[in-house]
């Protein structure tokens, strides 16, 4: 079932096209006393319609209007209706089925660009199938393993082999628990309607947020910071955006192999807020880089570790929020070395 507000559009939308077609041709036939064209740009305003609204209703009835408009004010006798002259019967009925074709090529067009995008969205789902299916079973593995020995053989193993052991399988469990958070960000953002409730965020406060959180997971990384001193506030979804940046951030300590600095930068321009998070390890292979937020490609360079594979899956819920937000996301390689992944939100919400 359509919902109010949808109606209310393409009502809208179709009332605002006939009324101004019709207004077109009044000018044409009483002012400028040329009448060739009416036929013309009430089809092209019934084609309009029917590519701006959905469904079958709005493009036939905006046809059965155009038939009662073109015969009550531009044949004769004019300003009545009149169906028992022949030539007013033939043109409506030419009319009519020339909007009717319009209108059923027009609703199989968007049919079939809706098949092409599920089609597209159910090959997405496949891959990050196929992408997470050996990654989930190589921790849980390794922590079943690990978990299994220290139960069964716990007297054979040292003090600080035990400790190795359950800091693997605390390791292995936090990679788990943050693909879990990023599939389900995946299935949140997985709409046609999604709406991110926005609140005024300061730059600053978000900064530090994500900063604590980082250096929990890796305290030895070190991150240049580069943000605005002036006072600056974002409308955003907070958790979300920290978790894009938390992303990002760690794509670039897990596979940018060589990394000698990271680098996290942001400005203002124009409106809106450019968040630039730089690294100069190995940089991305430019095969890759078409579809580095899809989640088909799912590591910076050649890297053997399974478990790196969260990284794709990780790029892909970037991709997803930051759509949500409105905004634009890309990577690219630096001329100087290494890749940058750069964002934009607007400072306003509109």
């Amino acid at each position: 079932m359509k919902k109010p507000t949808e109606i209310l559009k393409n009502t809208l939308i179709t009332l605002t096209i006939l009324f101004l077609c019709f207004l077109m041709c009044l000018v044409l036939k009483y002012i400028f006393n040329n009448s060739a064209l009416v036929s013309a740009i009430f089809v092209l305003g019934v084609y309009l319609v029917s590519v701006l609204t959905t469904g079958y209703i709005y493009g036939i009835t905006s046809a059965i209007l155009t038939v009662l408009a073109v015969n009550f004010a531009f044949d004769f006798p004019f300003f009545t209706f009149n169906f028992t002259i022949a030539e007013n019967i033939v043109s409506a009925i030419i009319l009519l089925v020339v909007t009717m074709m319009t209108c059923g090529l027009t609703a199989k067009v968007k049919h079939h660009e809706a098949i092409r995008a599920e089609r597209d969205k159910e090959r997405m789902r496949a891959n990050l199938l196929r992408a997470i299916s050996h990654d989930l079973r190589t921790p849980l593995t390794t922590i079943y393993g690990a978990s299994s020995a220290l139960v069964e053989k716990y007297d054979d193993f040292s003090d600080e082999q035990c400790k190795e052991m359950l800091k693997g399988i605390r390791e292995d469990s936090q990679w788990l628990h943050r693909m879990v958070e990023n599939l389900l960000s995946i299935t949140r953002l997985d709409g046609e309607n999604v709406k991110i409730i926005k609140t005024e965020t300061v730059l600053d406060e978000l900064v530090d947020s994500v900063l604590v959180k980082f250096a929990k997971r890796y305290p030895q990384q070190v991150i240049d910071v580069d943000i605005p001193e002036d006072f600056v506030s974002i409308p955003m979804d907070a958790l979300l955006i920290e978790q894009v940046l938390i992303n990002i951030l760690e794509n670039a300590v897990q596979h940018a192999i060589g990394m000698t600095s990271l680098r996290f930068k942001v400005f203002t321009i124009s409106g809106k807020a450019i968040f630039e998070i730089k690294d100069n390890g190995c940089g991305i292979p430019k095969a890759k880089l078409r579809d580095i937020f899809s989640g088909v490609y799912t590591t910076n360079c050649d890297v053997s570790d399974s478990r790196k594979n969260n990284a794709g899956i990780g790029l892909s819920v970037c991709a997803s929020i930051i759509k949500a937000h409105g905004g634009d996301i890309k990577a690219e390689n630096a001329k100087d070395g290494g890749c940058v992944f750069r964002f934009t939100l607007n400072m306003e919400d509109k």
